[in-house]
């Protein structure tokens, strides 16, 4: 995007935000520079806000300091506003490292009571799931109608997929660290993938039975009033059901509940594309009713086919974004002893990221504080909640080849 000031401000601003910023930008690029002293949060926001054009400092909100309002904001493009709301996102995050490795750890007491009301919302659903099955079986019963037993189906599919959730949320909690040394934290984007591989799955066969119906060309009795009034009733009630699930799964902080969250969601939107198609093809056009299926299945197949790849993308080893590697590079920077920063790398290893950190001391340190050193750091970025674990590697100097080699392919295990 443009730049929204000239050259040498933007150089400026850039250099005290993003300190270490050339060791980060390709994962695994080494800097060749001595490490500047970070400053602290607020005097980089300071420095920040002092050189910003008048047209961009009206905007920042002075309650909340790393927050701007770009609507308040006069003759920025897009680009531009883009541009500030991502170096005031970066001082923020800035911010919860200084406030995360000062402040005190979470009791465990408060872990326990999150990981209470993750149950509890999964249990809601699943029992809400065998009720609303109940209720559509009747409903595709007395209907006959083609997109309300695509909705049946879905509902028993949730149920199924939800026991795959159940299972996985529970054998994380069972850890043998004989045997799993680093947890079963995977198994949770393992538990979403299959869930979404079932979903897309029902999508798929509704499309065929609807594209035969089709092809039959022949139209469905119509329904009666009492039909009729019994679909109203029993779909629309589990609209507004599923609707309230949403809201009250789509703001938990687990991934597992939030899966049920978007199921709820996703839902809504095939209980009322398949009571619309319903109502229609019984009143106006019988093709309605395997049309709307056909939408519904397309809708299954696309939407879980997307969260199967960015689950499966978790399990490979994808580099954390950009901000996320300033932050731990910030983290890293705000220790008196660290001469200079070699590498940061941040990768995907299921829901949450390793974390890679080389560092050189001095080259005389004694091996005792510079294990102090080294372990201090592990445990600051183990407190973030992006991090699940992280290894800092101690070095005297930065100018050798990279410790690791990235394999292209597998080695040959044949006798």
């Amino acid at each position: 995007m443009g730049s929204p000031m000239d050259g040498d401000s933007v150089s400026s601003l850039k250099a005290a935000l993003l300190v270490g910023q050339e060791s980060i930008n390709s994962v695994g690029k080494r800097s060749g520079s001595r490490l500047s002293r970070s400053k602290s949060v607020n005097s980089l926001r300071s420095e920040f806000v002092s050189k910003l054009p008048d047209k961009v400092r009206s905007g920042v909100d002075l309650e909340s300091p790393f927050h701007i309002e770009v609507s308040k904001t006069k003759g920025l493009s897009k680009g531009e506003k883009e541009y500030y709301k991502k170096q005031f996102a970066t001082l923020k995050s800035f911010e919860e490292v200084d406030v995360l490795v000062a402040g005190p750890d979470i009791p465990y007491e408060e872990d326990l009571e999150e990981l209470a009301q993750q149950e509890k919302a999964m249990k809601i659903s699943n029992y809400t799931n065998v009720f609303l099955l109940a209720f559509k079986i009747y409903a595709t019963i007395k209907s006959g109608s083609l997109a309300i037993a695509a909705s049946t189906l879905d509902s028993l599919l949730d149920l199924m997929a939800g026991g795959i959730l159940w299972f996985t949320h529970l054998s994380m909690r069972n850890i043998n660290i004989y045997k799993y040394p680093i947890g079963k934290l995977r198994v949770q984007p393992v538990g979403i993938i299959v869930f979404a591989a079932i979903m897309a799955t029902l999508g798929f066969q509704i499309l065929v039975q609807a594209v035969e119906e089709l092809i039959k060309d022949e139209p469905s009795t119509k329904m009666s009033t009492n039909q009729l009034v019994w679909l109203y009733i029993i779909m629309l009630s589990a609209t507004v059901i599923k609707l309230a699930l949403w809201l009250y799964c789509r703001s938990s902080g687990s991934d597992i509940v939030r899966a049920y969250a978007k199921d709820h969601y996703f839902d809504v939107i095939t209980n009322v594309v398949g009571l619309v198609a319903a109502v229609l093809g019984d009143e106006i056009l019988w093709w309605i009713d395997p049309a709307g299926a056909i939408v519904l299945a397309i809708y299954t197949i696309t939407n879980w086919s997307q969260t199967v790849m960015e689950n499966a993308v978790s399990l490979v080893g994808q580099s954390a974004s950009p901000e996320v590697l300033q932050k731990l590079t910030y983290l890293t920077t705000r220790h008196p002893k660290v001469k200079r920063i070699d590498t940061v790398r941040a990768y995907t290893f299921g829901v949450l990221y390793f974390v890679e950190v080389d560092v050189e001391l001095p080259e005389d340190m004694p091996l005792k504080e510079a294990h102090t050193i080294g372990e201090t750091l592990q445990e600051k970025f183990e407190k973030l909640p992006e991090v699940e674990r992280a290894f800092v590697h101690l070095d005297f100097e930065c100018d050798h080849k990279p410790e690791h080699i990235v394999l292209s392919r597998l080695p040959n295990t044949d006798a």
